[in-house]
């Protein structure tokens, strides 16, 4: 896991490409990999330790239409959001890009900060979908079940409504620490009665649940006034 959310563009214009890759990774919120290809995109999603929380796909690629290797990608097991690029936003062309699985449909030319704003669109819609399943460690993680699974151990972990919002929120954010206060703010809002002391109860009965040893946190870490997830952590 990244510091920021990995996304994966596959456009072979590397002009617009480059510009994507630029603008996405301005203020550290996403991590964009570009490549050119439907082999290419093809290789770098079936790496063994790979995860892209989002894919912006070109229709016109020079081994394929990317309308059908969206289709290929949903057969094959892929959730995340894909946002197809075209230079047609003919109904008939906008009808099957949406029926090829595609989540969002964006006509070229197009501003740059629209595209941003449907990529978050449909990264909060993922999110609280039944769909979604992050991996957070030796665990898998359904934000909408509040469940983690341990493979291994084949063990269930139940979350309370607030862990689990904690709990993606922290994903979200990657390596990057969060603030106590900004955690507070984004879970439970902006409401005066409740303080950080608050937020330090849920994180010690969270790392109850989650971390091997509780007392010597590996998973869960406090750091830079804030607390963050640690990626190294993984299942064995």
């Amino acid at each position: 896991m990244t510091g920021s959310r990995p996304v994966l563009i596959v456009d072979d214009d590397q002009t617009l490409g480059q510009m994507l890759v630029e603008q996405l990774q301005v203020d550290g919120e996403f991590h964009p990999v570009l490549v050119g290809s439907v082999a290419a995109a093809s290789a770098a999603l079936e790496q063994p330790d790979a995860r892209f929380d989002a894919v912006i796909l070109d229709v016109t690629l020079p081994d394929g239409d990317g309308r059908d290797f969206c289709a290929d990608l949903r057969r094959g097991g892929a959730r995340m959001p894909i946002l197809i690029l075209t230079g047609s936003d003919e109904e008939a062309d906008v009808v099957r890009g949406l029926d090829a699985g595609a989540n969002d449909y964006v006509a070229k030319p197009f501003r740059i900060a629209e595209l941003l704003a449907r990529l978050r669109a449909q990264l909060r819609i993922f999110e609280n979908s039944e769909d979604a399943v992050f991996t957070v460690g030796p665990y898998t993680f359904r934000p909408s079940a509040k469940l983690l699974h341990e493979p291994v151990r084949n063990r269930r972990i139940r979350l309370t409504e607030k862990e689990s919002a904690i709990l993606k929120f922290l994903y979200r954010a990657g390596t990057r620490p969060v603030p106590r206060q900004v955690l507070l703010n984004e879970v439970w809002g902006y409401n005066a009665a409740v303080t950080t002391h608050t937020l330090e109860t849920h994180i010690y009965r969270l790392r109850q649940k989650i971390e091997p040893d509780p007392a010597n946190t590996t998973l869960l870490l406090t750091e830079g006034g804030g607390y963050r997830l640690n990626p190294e952590i993984a299942g064995g």
